[in-house]
């Protein structure tokens, strides 16, 4: 069903159990619909209409827009070879195997609630308490999520459905800002791919006029009352900060080489000054050290791990609602291990992004003078904690709590249990992934005793904008030339100091000018060079969260990076004492076959209207 042909006082009607935070917001219709105009006698169920908008947002990274995404690039490899990415990726999709067409409803279904709240001004103009005062507070807030909320949803679009259109020109997707009745004859029109941005960028301004600069309890301390419709409570809701992420994304796409054909220098300027915000907050205000906010002890703290199952984790920007039934809480594991510890090993990184890990002393594994000592014969050894703390290799262990009992052992060498294609359930590249895994779930625990974790989708978090900014800072003023107040080098060092998960220090302190040789040496060596090490570390910080895709097109005018074919590793078990293993790590898995470096417009719109233009590359879609 798309959006075209589903009438808008039918989606309304479908709305039930509707989410604000943690709470309900309606009880199913007793008829099981309501006409749109019928919704504005309950103030409930008009906050509903934003309330499902953030149903509608992915929970997890278990989807084709998160992890498999990955399998798509020379990121990872998915195991099953009927899998709709894999086709993809291997140029053998078909128009009935659309993996995407779900967003794409999913889009606009969630852009025709807001335009509904938003027409007329009618939802800022509903009364929805007494109090007026804490009415202002609700009525602000939803108005400006019901904008943020556009933005987003249409910046998925773009991202998933913009590009060069069989016609020539860059184009973006219809852009309707009006409740929509697909009664009478629909026809839309692609716009602009610079329309778009435009739009976008317009609802992200407009949606910062209304909304708190962060849902954070200490900016209302000195009211009690307030807290009661503002602040922490709705954390998990788009507020101000998050608009100027929002930017600084759509600003570094529209910068790139794929969409800026000009090279219009300003986009990159935009970008930096929009990540920079963020990063400002960030470090000068959610802090430890801010003394106006009673929760210091839970506050961001830069040298911090990420943690992927705290829901309060002070690195968010913005993330998904957390999902806690049974199922969700051990998809990611059920996904990620192998079959001999009970998972379905639905893929596997690739050589190409373990050999992308550099050294625990920053250099890479291929530098020429192997300054980071880099051991062929011992390749999983002395690596960037990172690497540890993101993929499983031969020998690796699953500890409990990643510092306990030991849980499981790899065995990826060839006749060990975890061998490559010996089984359904096994990767292709004698890698598994442990980035999202809960290390303190084991299935072989008494089932009374099985601890499992929620997981969300961290959508935009701190390292993002501090790889936006170093990237776009990069390509204004070079490595080390300070830009609102910070260098692209510095953002970079970041990262590369953050402590892992494991409790590993890394690579060098989060001390502007402190040592981190092979850093200090590239940015040192120009934009250029730099601008590699940029993409490598965002490659590393990024990997399987279904950014690599939109990253590799982006870089390009061709299909550099995507089809590139990928490798795996080949391992023999030494017999001796102590046993040892020898490796082969240039065993081709895949040859990718794009045709075109853009997504297919669905099959099913492209056939309803005419008006629509198919992207490039897709003949047999059109």
């Amino acid at each position: 069903m798309t959006i075209m042909n589903t009438k808008v006082y039918f989606l309304i009607g479908l709305i039930f159990l509707l989410i604000s935070s943690c709470q309900k917001y309606l009880d199913p219709y007793p008829a099981g619909v309501r006409t749109s105009e019928d919704i504005w006698k309950y103030q409930d169920n008009i906050q509903g209409l934003i309330g499902r908008c953030y149903d509608n947002m992915a929970r997890n990274y278990n989807d084709n827009e998160g992890a498999y995404l990955d399998g798509a690039t020379d990121n990872a490899v998915i195991t099953s070879t009927t899998h709709v990415l894999h086709r993809l990726a291997s140029g053998s999709i078909t128009t009935g195997q659309d993996p995407f067409l779900t967003y794409w409803n999913r889009d606009y279904q969630s852009i025709s609630l807001v335009n509904l709240f938003l027409k007329d001004r009618r939802g800022l103009n509903t009364r929805f308490i007494l109090d007026a005062h804490l009415d202002t507070l609700v009525r602000r807030r939803l108005q400006g999520e019901a904008f943020a909320l556009r933005a987003w949803f249409q910046w998925d679009l773009l991202q998933k459905f913009g590009g060069k259109g069989m016609n020539g020109q860059l184009l973006g997707f219809p852009i309707i800002t009006a409740p929509v009745d697909p009664a009478g004859e629909i026809n839309f029109a692609r716009n602009t791919y610079d329309e778009c941005v435009q739009q976008i960028l317009t609802d992200c301004d407009s949606a910062y006029k209304y909304l708190p600069i962060a849902n954070r309890d200490f900016f209302y301390a000195t009211n009690s009352t307030d807290l009661l419709y503002a602040g922490g409570k709705y954390w998990g809701r788009i507020d101000g900060i998050t608009t100027r992420a929002m930017k600084a994304n759509v600003f570094l796409t529209w910068a790139s080489p794929r969409f800026n054909p000009t090279n219009d220098i300003t986009r990159w300027d935009s970008a930096a000054k929009n990540a920079k915000q963020v990063i400002d907050f960030k470090l000068n205000v959610d802090v430890s050290t801010n003394t106006n906010n009673p929760s210091r002890a839970n506050a961001f703290n830069p040298t911090t791990a990420v943690n992927w199952f705290n829901p309060n984790f002070p690195g968010i920007v913005i993330a998904s609602r957390w999902v806690t039934a049974t199922g969700d809480m051990e998809a990611m594991e059920r996904m990620f291990y192998p079959g001999g510890f009970q998972g379905n090993g639905v893929m596997g990184a690739t050589q190409e992004l373990v050999n992308s890990f550099p050294m625990v002393s920053g250099y890479p594994i291929n530098d020429p003078a192997n300054r980071g000592l880099y051991d062929a014969t011992k390749p999983y050894e002395g690596r960037d904690p990172r690497f540890y703390s993101t993929i499983f290799y031969n020998t690796a262990q699953a500890k409990r709590n990643n510092t306990g009992a030991v849980m499981y052992t790899f065995e990826n060498w060839t006749g060990g249990k975890d061998q490559a294609g010996s089984k359904s359930s096994n990767s292709l590249t004698n890698y598994h992934i442990k980035k999202f895994v809960y290390m303190g779930l084991n299935w072989s625990d008494p089932s009374t005793s099985i601890s499992r974790q929620p997981h969300s989708k961290f959508f935009i978090r701190w390292e993002h904008m501090c790889l936006a900014f170093a990237e776009a800072a990069n390509q204004k003023v070079g490595p080390n030339v300070p830009l609102y107040g910070m260098t692209a080098a510095t953002a970079i060092q970041y990262l590369r100091a953050r402590s892992t998960p494991e409790g590993t220090a890394g690579i060098s302190p989060v001390v502007p000018g402190a040592p981190d040789a092979y850093l200090t040496e590239v940015a040192a060596a120009g934009k250029v060079a730099f601008d590699a090490l940029i993409k490598n570390e965002r490659r590393i910080e990024t990997c399987f969260e279904g950014l690599r895709f939109f990253d590799l097109r982006r870089w390009s005018t061709d299909m550099t990076g995507l089809n590139n074919s990928v490798h795996g590793a080949v391992i023999t078990q030494v017999a001796g004492t102590p046993v040892t293993y020898t490796y082969n790590l240039n065993n081709q898995i895949e040859a990718r076959s794009y045709s075109s470096a853009f997504l297919p417009i669905p099959y099913s719109e492209i056939l309803r209207m005419s008006k629509l233009v198919q992207n490039e590359g897709w003949d047999g879609w059109n």
